[in-house]
């Protein structure tokens, strides 16, 4: 049991670090081909970060570098009908690339699951940028997503003592659970007024849905750091980790904001 003084020790340095990431964001939002740029990266470096807790041995930086230089040509040529059943062939032909290097079957697995959420759950931000709200939605759905994050991790310091998942991550709790979910409702409704243009029905649904959704992101990602013994997918965020670790709850908040937005918000 850490010593309480110690409880927020870490949040000096992950504020800090939310400074460039929130930089790099509105750099990376601030144009539809900056974000096709900006998605094609995130899926490189996610890609790379997957091998390595996959324990892909053989190069991580060329099949990685492939995959964001094709998925940028895919979202930047192809309407989204088209990118799937290309993204499609493609995620066949890297299975094949790693099934020549010998690699064991549980791994193949592995790199199946990166594939699909770098090739089909990361370009659903660059598909929600595509939308007719397309700059108030992707900020809309990251801030709330990424915030929900913070709630949850606050909450659960404050206030958290019943473990929610105690063998895939330790640290989650429903104290921190629900008191997180409850603050991204509100959160929901004051930036779907101002953004969206939704009434406080819809925001309160949206809020609620990618409240939970987040945390199953969440807990998806570490049930495979924990499969793989480890505790963070890279260094590339000090005080956060891997870009994967602070993108674990877009992996399933992006394909269902999208699909909200596209048949019941934005029809």
């Amino acid at each position: 049991m850490k010593p309480e003084e110690n409880k927020f020790a870490d949040v000096p340095l992950r504020v800090k670090t939310w400074i460039y990431i929130i930089v790099v964001f509105a750099l990376g939002i601030s144009h539809p081909l900056a974000m096709k740029i900006f998605v094609s990266w995130i899926s490189f470096q996610c890609f790379f970060e997957f091998l390595r807790l996959f324990k892909i041995n053989s190069s991580r930086i060329i099949p990685s570098v492939l995959l964001g230089m094709v998925q940028f040509l895919l979202l930047y040529f192809l309407p989204i009908e088209s990118y799937f059943l290309y993204s499609f062939a493609f995620v066949i032909g890297m299975l094949m690339y790693f099934l020549l290097l010998k690699t064991s079957l549980q791994q193949i697995y592995g790199v199946l699951t990166a594939l699909l959420v770098c090739l089909f759950a990361f370009p659903h931000l660059s598909f929600i940028r595509e939308t007719a709200s397309g700059l108030n939605s992707i900020i809309f759905i990251v801030v709330v997503t990424e915030l929900n994050d913070v709630f949850q991790y606050l909450m659960g310091k404050f206030f958290g003592k019943h473990k929610i998942t105690p063998k895939i991550s330790p640290n989650k709790t429903w104290e921190g659970f629900i008191g997180g979910v409850f603050l991204t409702v509100i959160l929901s409704n004051i930036l779907g007024f101002f953004l969206l243009k939704t009434d406080i029905l819809v925001n309160t649904i949206l809020g609620a849905i990618l409240g939970i959704s987040g945390f199953f992101g969440d807990v998806f990602m570490s049930y495979l750091k924990r499969k793989a013994d480890i505790k963070d997918t890279g260094t590339l965020l000090p005080g956060h980790g891997g870009l994967l670790d602070r993108m674990d709850s877009l992996i399933f908040n992006a394909p269902v904001f999208f699909w909200i937005l596209y048949l019941f918000i934005n029809s």
